[in-house]
């Protein structure tokens, strides 16, 4: 092989993401300070380029512009380049894709935003074709207009950063709310689904068409707190809709990022793990609540994805999966009719591209189409006059088939990076499936990758928020606190280990210290000692991840109830208020807060279980986490921890067996019921 023409700084860079572009002709920095100063010293405009690995069109635009000779030597003439991986580093990408919307009114990757030598920007958007087309400026054309205005008009320049660094300051400044907390944000934002719920097809909204976990979670609380049948129907038929679009793999498991289209029917092939963390969390919920089947099939099958092909030797879990291979996006799970003949056989493949609505015309590119199911499964086996039973039976051994022959293909890349924030949400995925569905191999994985964030990415008390080949680095962010808390605690719930609880009130301690205003409360997204930037912001709102303050409330909320730590609580109180004017206005943005708030309004059940060990305290936790309650939290205490564990949960105090049989004791709202000792009557309060 050739040695390539080209070579940048980015060779050295440990992101993924950051290495793909090492041989443009582009002039590329990493973000740091050798940029920055290079800007300020030759007082030369930055052009900011933020993206990621698995991202489509980030790969279109360096084709097209970064690899072109001579579009890379006008951006190395007159600008300093620099490109940012937006998951090593969210904070860069928060502040600047709120510029991009103020700009633009929307948002997106590749974000491309030019910034003065001070950082401010003055001009962005995200994907720039080479040439002008699509109604958009071509790349070389910004590049040649923003030159000369910034050379002959640079203090219109400067003046119109100024005003956008100070409309992004002043979205990041909220002041306290007043008046008591109450459901009537939750009932509003319920309405505002239902008012954009498409009844057609599930999901919110038109093309594109992302998963929306947090809305679906919240109204599968909303039904559970008032029956609201509209609101379990929304949920349970976007859910549904979902799983047999083709956004989901139907041979392999887990689901690609969104879909181009209204139907789930052609997705951007690229997967998440933050994406399927969250939507097996909220089919397993749909399980819980519903109980049926498909639910926990399409839950084991995002988790069995994610354990076979995202998770590493020692136990982390790995970004991204590339939409693109070297075939090109999407062909590595796509087929056509001949292809899927020559796997199963003529007869049945007739059967089963019915059944997938696999096509000679297809519905993709190049004749291929993305497997999805369209029908029921009652109507395919009439056609074919076989019973539905034959017909599973034909499907599950094709799958098998297609999968193994899936995989003499080229793989689409992987990133491998270890974020602390992503892992926190897949090992609360895989630590509640466990514990639900009884399935200890979940449950095994979220303990491995709690040990390997620990070890490896907390050193001197402080998390680090990615990892790669051996070495952690860039301090961890609120949503690394508060996504790991959250994971660690629904760990601790899986599988007793005191540990868990132990690092999750260490961690709370820290982020408090690191991350609270003590101005406005609430908690910021940047530490204390964290990198000057043009502006320090909060992350209230959901984006494709929950905000990092919605987790980090309810991590308050649960540890208040488990330590009795009532500051904790007082701390959580005190963040709705800070943002109960924006969540007022826009009670849609905020379905992840709106479930901590749900879940402090519900006056949450404290559920203690004493035992001699976890074996005989096994029935009790299958009955009480097979049901959907999300409004409790459960410590275990056996005699030898009664020690350890009273330290930091005094809740657990004098509260043991009866009789030498396993108790359990149930407080809620500073009240507690008589322990019981069988599964049934324990069962039977927790109702009430």
């Amino acid at each position: 092989m050739s040695e390539p023409k080209h070579t940048n700084r980015l060779i050295h860079a440990a992101s993924p993401y950051l290495q793909q572009h090492a041989h443009n002709p582009v002039d590329w920095y990493a973000w740091g300070e050798e940029a920055l100063q290079r800007a300020k010293t030759e007082n030369k405009p930055i052009f900011l380029s933020i993206g990621y690995s698995a991202c489509h069109w980030c790969h279109v635009m360096e084709h097209e512009s970064f690899e072109n000779e001579e579009t890379a030597r006008i951006m190395n003439e007159h600008f300093i380049n620099i490109k940012v991986d937006r998951e090593e580093r969210p904070d860069l990408d928060e502040i600047y894709m709120s510029a991009v919307q103020l700009m633009t009114g929307s948002g997106g990757w590749p974000m491309s935003v030019f910034l003065t030598p001070e950082l401010k920007p003055f001009y962005g958007s995200t994907y720039f074709p080479p040439r002008d087309r699509y109604g958009r400026p071509g790349f070389v054309t910004v590049l040649m207009n923003l030159t000369h205005a910034y050379e002959n008009r640079r203090e219109e320049i400067d003046e119109a950063a100024d005003r956008l660094t100070d409309q992004i300051r002043t979205m990041a400044s909220l002041s306290a709310g007043t008046g008591e907390l109450s459901y009537l944000p939750i009932e509003d934002a319920v309405r505002e689904m239902k008012r954009r719920f498409d009844s057609r097809f599930g999901g919110f909204g038109g093309a594109p068409k992302f998963p929306h976990s947090m809305d679906l979670s919240l109204l599968l609380r909303h039904y559970h707190n008032t029956a609201d049948a509209d609101a379990l129907k929304i949920a349970e038929f976007t859910l549904e809709k979902m799983a047999r679009g083709g956004m989901y793999d139907q041979i392999g498991g887990g689901f690609h990022r969104y879909s181009t289209d209204d139907r789930w029917l052609i997705p951007h092939f690229e997967k998440m793990l933050y994406d399927n963390a969250l939507l097996a969390k909220t089919y397993l919920e749909a399980y819980q609540l519903a109980k049926k089947p498909f639910y926990r099939e399409i839950t084991n099958s995002i988790l069995d994805y994610v354990l076979r092909e995202m998770t590493s030797p020692d136990g982390g879990f790995f970004s991204t999966q590339d939409a693109d291979s070297a075939e090109g996006e999407g062909i590595f799970f796509a087929w056509t009719p001949k292809q899927i003949a020559e796997v199963i056989g003529n007869e049945k493949a007739e059967i089963v591209c019915r059944f997938y609505g696999v096509e000679e015309r297809g519905n993709f590119e190049h004749g291929l189409s993305a497997l999805h199911i369209d029908e029921e499964m009652e109507s395919i086996a009439a056609e074919f006059n076989i019973s539905t039973n034959e017909l599973k039976q034909i499907v599950r051994e094709a799958n098998e088939k297609l999968f193994a022959a899936r995989e003499t293909r080229i793989k689409p890349g992987r990133d491998e990076k270890i974020l602390t924030d992503w892992n926190g949400l897949m090992i609360s995925a895989m630590a509640c499936a466990g514990n639900a569905l009884d399935q200890k191999e979940y449950i095994h994985a979220a303990e491995r990758a709690c040990d390997f964030l620990i070890r490896h990415l907390c050193p001197n008390n402080r998390l680090l928020h990615t990892y790669k080949d051996g070495r952690a680095h860039t301090n961890g962010f609120l949503s690394d606190y508060a996504f790991l808390i959250g994971g660690l605690l629904d760990a601790y719930e899986a599988a007793h280990t005191a540990r868990w609880l132990q690092e999750a009130i260490r961690l709370t301690e820290v982020m408090i210290e690191q991350f609270w205003d003590e101005e406005n409360g609430a908690f910021f997204f940047t530490g204390a000692d964290h990198e000057k930037l043009i502006a320090r912001t909060k992350d209230p709102m959901d984006n494709a991840t929950p905000s990092g303050n919605s987790i980090a409330i309810l991590d308050l909320l649960r540890l208040a109830e488990m330590t009795g730590n009532l500051e904790y609580r007082a701390r959580a109180e005190q963040s709705f208020r800070a943002f109960i004017s924006s969540i007022q206005r826009f009670p849609g943005a905020f379905a992840q807060m709106l479930s901590a708030l749900d879940f402090l309004l519900a006056k949450p059940k404290e559920i203690v279980l004493a035992g001699k060990d976890a074996e005989s305290l096994r029935p009790f936790q299958q009955a009480i986490f097979r049901e959907f309650d999300p409004h409790k939290v459960v410590l275990y205490v056996y005699d030898e921890e009664m020690a350890s564990l009273s330290a930091m949960a005094p809740i657990v105090e004098g509260k043991k067996p009866l009789d030498g049989s396993p108790a359990c004791y149930i407080c809620r709202d500073f009240r507690c019921r008589q322990p019981v000792t069988t599964v049934e009557a324990m069962m039977a309060q927790l109702r009430e």
